[in-house]
């Protein structure tokens, strides 16, 4: 499946993509960046709170982004869909402010499809290892 890069300005462009997001009998549309350098998926803490996961049974962990503050982390086992494609993983929740939408990284994405960027095209492909 195919997806267009999002357009976020002049000249601004990323591989965000569209996934749902599922626990229990809810489920939450959402956008991801694809993100080849994250260790494993990330979403705002809002979100989990929106699902009715209750953060703090989850494992706790530590991130650090691009300014180096340690953020406390929690992970869970959800459904992350893609392109109609359904799969269990684990993803952490944390405070992600005004970041507009989640990541996905190499465990929990990269691990279950394989993905091709293709920046001329402003497009990225995602198939299923299944």
């Amino acid at each position: 499946m195919k997806f267009k890069y999002k357009k976020y300005g002049p000249k601004i462009i990323r591989p965000v993509i569209p996934v749902e997001l599922i626990y229990k009998n809810l489920t939450v549309p959402y956008e991801a960046l694809v993100d080849s350098g994250a260790d494993f998926a990330i979403f705002d803490l809002q979100i989990a709170d929106i699902l009715g996961i209750n953060i703090e049974n989850g494992r706790r962990d530590f991130v650090s982004g691009i300014t180096g503050i340690k953020e406390p982390i929690y992970f869970h086992e959800i459904i992350i869909k893609v392109g109609g494609w359904p799969h269990k993983v684990d993803v952490a929740f944390g405070k992600l402010g005004n970041f507009g939408h989640g990541v996905v990284g190499q465990k929990g994405f990269f691990d279950l499809f394989t993905v091709k960027f293709d920046y001329s095209k402003e497009e990225v492909e995602i198939k299923t290892q299944r």
